[in-house]
């Protein structure tokens, strides 16, 4: 991989074609989520039969579980276009106000990374949910004027993995709120097999099993994996995926049975080798394995997390005595230990 990202930037492209051509486009093809498939089909088609715009919508959950795929299952199942942007992306009011001027009635708006929203850029946004109105400035100093213009009813759909972070106001403006929660081996197992028929991969059950008992819960990571075990299957077994050459591909990643790769192993590590299983700050860790912040944050720690492998504390980060045993590390005792309920 290149220094500058070029390298980088080409593999993220790839790989967003390909989760793109394996994504489900009704909700008769979305797999898990029940609760949150129930509220989305009820206000669907309690929209259909009104012949309104849906409610605003809310997702909310980590990364690789659906949202940007429920998005645009919402837009197909509504029968209307849809118009996507992120958060970052919005630097100026301006970009905004030009999406929102060009909206189309019954259309589907759809805002990734919604908590990543700058300050002002939000506050235009207020308006536009709850009253589907946009107030434009018109002028400066004291000749300035503002303008208020009519949107058509149109429905957003954000997308966030962090709830906390979005504003009280913001999120009181939709109307749906919904957290997609990781997947179990079940389902995932099942996603594997259908995401295997597109590709025309041939499988047996045993083999998607064993990928998705290692993609941590994630639909995305099942088809990544998915991709580098036929990847592997084509060159050492004929192409066909069973339950030994899923193993051997995926040994080969440095994927272990719990879905631990390397940057789990790096974060873990660090905080029980360097700094004898914390307290360590984010920052600190981030630094020790040159990874944002964010990212480890974001996608890593939720899933350390829900292992039970590390604890997030006012002082820090903290592995665990189960973190210690499956690293086969011996955790030094310190003063305070019997107080500690983590240990």
């Amino acid at each position: 991989m290149r220094r500058d990202g070029t390298a980088s930037s080409g593999i993220q492209e790839e790989e967003r074609q390909f989760e793109a051509a394996l994504r489900p486009t009704s909700l008769s093809d979305f797999a898990g989520q029940p609760q949150v498939l129930e509220n989305l089909s009820i206000a669907i088609e309690a929209a259909r039969r009104r012949g309104e715009a849906m409610d605003h919508v809310l997702l909310c959950g980590p990364p690789g579980l659906g949202k940007t795929t429920l998005a645009g299952i919402i837009a197909h199942e509504l029968g209307a276009e849809i118009d996507q942007t992120a958060g970052p992306v919005l630097q100026k009011k301006v970009d905004l106000t030009g999406i929102l001027t060009t909206i189309k009635p019954r259309q589907v708006f759809f805002i990734d990374e919604i908590h990543r929203l700058m300050p002002d850029i939000e506050e235009i946004l207020y308006s536009a949910l709850e009253d589907f109105r946009l107030d434009i400035l018109i002028g400066s100093g004291p000749g300035a004027r503002t303008h208020s213009m009519s949107l058509p009813h149109f429905t957003a759909v954000g997308a966030t993995t962090r709830q906390g972070l979005l504003s009280a106001p913001l999120r009181g403006r939709f109307g749906l709120v919904l957290r997609l929660e990781p997947y179990d081996e079940q389902t995932l197992t099942a996603i594997v097999n259908r995401s295997a028929g597109l590709l025309s991969v041939s499988i047996t059950g045993e083999g998607a099993h064993e990928i998705a008992r290692r993609a941590r819960g994630t639909p995305r990571i099942a088809n990544r994996l998915l991709r580098r075990v036929r990847d592997f299957a084509q060159v050492r077994a004929e192409g066909h995926i069973d339950e030994r050459i899923a193993k051997a591909a995926l040994d080969l990643l440095q994927v272990d049975h719990f879905g631990l790769d390397e940057v789990d192993r790096k974060i873990m590590l660090t905080v029980i080798e360097k700094y004898g299983g914390g307290p360590v700050g984010l920052s600190t860790i981030a630094a020790s394995i040159d990874e944002q912040p964010d990212t480890i944050e974001e996608v890593y720690e939720p899933y350390l997390m829900q292992l039970g492998f590390l604890d997030r504390t006012a002082r820090g980060r903290v592995a665990t005595l189960r973190a210690f045993d499956y690293f086969g590390i011996t955790r030094r005792a310190r003063p305070g230990d019997l107080q500690n309920p983590l240990f």
